[in-house]
């Protein structure tokens, strides 16, 4: 359903790094729900319990993490960066802009601050209802289904189907556009990978679809935001971009801690989901 979306919309002349191309394709980001939701409705008729609809705002903690993770990971590769030699953050934005916007800039961008990214967190916040249309599939279904009794090996599988989900725009430049291919091929993958053990496991603690619809959210507005306007023009968007091998570090490091102490084990998933689901 995405893939002839997005093809439409390619076809029709609109390139995959235009802003244009987010609004025609749209409709793209529900495809994972409106799928699982038909699965669960018509075809298994397994009804809703599991999917973790209820907000269960108890589990505050794990949302605030969701919120501001991008943030932990923006602060690693601005800190790594420089320290080797892969490039330096202007926190100016000008260069950002200009890569950006090549064009022109809008006149009431042409003297950018850094006060002018504060709304970002609180857009990520009201973005979470469009994220939710992949989460409701990958994390709300799909990793629950494939190894319910081997948590990891689901999330890994997981994450590599996220990823093979993106490969007609990834593969024309949208995350990587200086390398697409090792982009789309490897650096995209693994990340996702980490981000599925990462979602996951806010899904499990919660009990809820919301903290990871979140945490995706925040992902795509704050982080990959932070990180264009901060090194796009002047550093590989490969190494530095909040999907890129400098962010493998912090997320990898919180995906280990996540699987060695064990906060994917099918007992925890069945009991918090349980208390959390509706029907």
């Amino acid at each position: 359903m995405a893939w002839v979306i997005w093809e439409i919309v390619i076809r029709l002349g609109i390139s995959v790094r235009s802003p244009l191309f987010q609004i025609a394709g749209f409709p793209a980001a529900f495809a994972p729900a409106i799928a699982a939701f038909v699965v669960r409705k018509w075809i298994t008729r397994e009804g809703f319990t599991d999917a973790g609809l209820r907000l269960n705002l108890r589990k505050w903690p794990y949302y605030l993490v969701a919120w501001l993770l991008p943030l932990l990971v923006v602060g690693c590769i601005v800190v790594l960066s420089p320290l080797l030699g892969l490039g330096r953050p202007d926190f100016t934005l000008v260069r950002g802009l200009k890569y950006l916007m090549p064009n022109r800039v809008p006149a009431h961008l042409a003297s950018p601050t850094l006060l002018r990214l504060l709304p970002l967190p609180i857009s990520a916040i009201f973005a979470t209802p469009i994220s939710f249309g992949e989460e409701f599939g990958w994390r709300g279904y799909l990793q629950l289904r494939l190894f319910p009794e081997r948590p990891v090996w689901s999330a890994v599988t997981t994450g590599l189907l996220w990823a093979a989900w993106h490969l007609p725009v990834n593969l024309r430049g949208y995350a990587f556009p200086d390398h697409p291919l090792v982009g789309a091929l490897l650096v995209f993958p693994v990340a996702c990978i980490f981000l599925s053990i990462i979602f996951g496991w806010l899904f499990f603690q919660t009990g809820s679809v919301w903290s990871p619809s979140l945490a995706h959210s925040a992902t795509n507005v704050i982080g990959a935001s932070l990180t264009l306007l901060f090194f796009a023009g002047g550093a590989s968007l490969l190494f530095v971009l909040d999907l890129g091998i400098l962010a493998w570090i912090p997320l990898g490091a919180l995906s280990a801690w996540i699987v060695l102490t064990g906060q994917l084990s099918p007992a925890k998933e069945k009991t918090n989901i349980a208390t959390a689901g509706v029907r």
